[in-house]
């Protein structure tokens, strides 16, 4: 079970795989109009101390010696930067590696939110990203504030993550109703209990001030970042906040800020459905295909509902201690949704269900849920609830609200859509009230800025991409006619071009050109 929405960049769970969501929601209220932008520009003389502060680098701890650490300083609450209270943020990079023109720092977020920017950075951004750009651009990153290992919100234990993953979160009864909104509504205690005041301080907004702090110590004068899924909105709002220090933005799986929370959850159904179909036309291609469906999406949609539905009956053994409930098995599934190089895996882990053994289904849901072999949870559920509660105000606040739109969610996906309506509930428990409201992010004066769709993403259905790139005043559109979440090096020489060349002359590609 998903405590909340998550969107993430596919790379990071094809590096894991050898993600249940409902979705992720854009949030925080960063300012649309060009007057409050501007007025954020100026730094206060309360805030100099953050962006006047030097940076001690040294070698990265373990295996990664060939990266630079440090901690930056950052406020609390920076309504209230002299209230004492700082934040110690951890920063990475590696330093260009080419002799040609130094470019300055690019930085890079994999989404989330709740997603490690240094685990991403280090583990594949600086050594997998296009040689031309590694080679002109220190390759930098910071966890974001509640984020892996700068000061990160915790929660519940190891085996109480492991029990609440496994409740159902597609309830049949007034029982496992109430059960599932006492999961909720622990999940949310647990938090509040072991991350206290900083729930109130992890909100989109506040990271965007943050990663401002962090340009100004790099010494440069604009801001230059790949952020895909969730990270494209965290770009987006530190356009919106900073425009004229906006410099390359590459905004890769966007989201639209403009939409709700039901709004977004009800449309990443649609966009898993999507991917599902995708998925069940290849899988008919092969002779492991489990769904005998012939490609047929709707066939293959009442066989996987009809599967789901066995396993909330009967749980599958997994070898271990832990059995595969419907809602892990859920997971596994949309896990796999995220990278079409993981189908063939999703194929071989629903034959084996189809078999009594839920084992590499289990493996797909950990994957997801940043469990490793040990049991051990990253921080990345607690992280993504507690941004994604404070950006937006619940899309259901009610068991009776989310009966009310499981039909719409149901026609969204048969297979899924119940379980996505059910996990679009968890914000309604949560401790602290959410400060974003769904805006329009423009960014007027800024640099021309890269958003890129694509037209069968899961997570961050295309027309989002679209309307971002419609309310951005500079916003490029670059389409990718293709499956998987994000697109900037997953294989499409069309569209690493496009990037690679804005990246490196500030060209962006001509308007709405489309790649495959």
């Amino acid at each position: 079970m998903d405590t909340s929405r998550l969107l993430r960049v596919s790379g990071t769970l094809a590096a894991t795989a050898a993600l249940l969501v409902s979705a992720a929601v854009p949030g925080g209220a960063a300012p649309s109009s060009a007057a409050s932008g501007r007025a954020h520009e100026e730094v206060p003389t309360a805030l100099r101390p953050y962006y006047e502060q030097k940076l001690s680098w040294h070698a990265c701890p373990g295996k990664r010696r060939d990266f630079e650490c440090a901690t930056l300083r950052a406020p609390l609450d920076y309504a209230a930067p002299s209230a004492g209270s700082d934040l110690r943020l951890a920063v990475s990079r590696k330093k260009a590696t080419g002799s040609g023109r130094h470019l300055g720092s690019l930085m890079v977020n994999p989404g989330g939110p709740g997603g490690s920017a240094i685990g991403f950075l280090q583990g594949y951004a600086a050594s997998s990203y296009p040689a031309p750009v590694r080679a002109r651009y220190d390759m930098v990153a910071m966890d974001p504030r509640g984020v892996a290992a700068s000061e990160p919100v915790t929660c519940l234990s190891d085996a109480d993550m492991d029990a609440f993953t496994q409740v159902d979160a597609t309830p049949d009864d007034a029982a496992e109703v109430r059960e599932l909104t006492a999961a909720y509504r622990g999940f949310a205690e647990a938090c509040a209990e072991h991350s206290g005041k900083l729930l109130r301080h992890v909100s989109t907004v506040e990271a965007a001030r943050d990663m401002d702090v962090f340009r100004a110590v790099l010494g440069d004068d604009k801001l230059h970042y790949v952020g895909a899924s969730y990270g494209t909105f965290l770009g987006a709002t530190y356009a919106g906040l900073f425009p004229s220090r906006a410099g390359r933005l590459v905004l890769d799986g966007a989201l639209d800020p403009s939409l709700s929370a039901e709004q977004v959850n009800r449309e990443q159904t649609a966009g898993f459905q999507t991917a599902f179909a995708s998925f069940a036309e290849d899988c008919a291609q092969h002779d492991d295909c489990p769904l005998e469906a012939g490609g047929r999406a709707g066939v293959a949609s009442t066989r996987l509902k009809m599967f789901f539905d066995e396993v909330d009956r009967r749980p599958l053994r997994t070898g271990t201690s832990r059995q595969l409930t419907e809602s892990l098995a859920t997971t596994g599934v949309i896990s796999a949704m995220y990278d079409e190089t993981t189908w063939p895996i999703l194929r071989k882990a629903l034959r084996s269900a189809q078999r009594g053994d839920g084992a590499l289904l289990l493996r797909l849901s950990d994957a997801y849920y940043e469990r490793n072999e040990h049991g051990v949870y990253a921080n990345l559920m607690p992280a993504n609830s507690a941004v994604n509660c404070l950006d937006l105000p619940p899309a259901f606040r009610s068991p009776g609200a989310v009966r009310r739109s499981l039909a719409d969610f149901e026609k969204a996906s048969p297979a899924l859509g119940t379980s996505f309506a059910w996990a679009s509930l968890s914000c309604a428990y949560w401790p602290v009230p959410a400060v974003g409201t769904p805006h329009r992010i423009t960014a007027p004066g800024a640099a021309p800025i890269l958003v890129v769709g694509t037209t069968r993403d899961p997570a961050t259905p295309y027309p989002w991409a679209r309307a971002l790139a419609s309310q951005l005043s500079s916003g490029r559109l670059l389409t990718y006619d293709g499956d998987g979440h994000t697109a900037y090096n997953r294989g499409s020489s069309c569209v690493d071009s496009a990037i690679n060349d804005y990246l490196l002359t500030t060209t962006p590609p001509p308007a709405s050109r489309k790649c495959s």
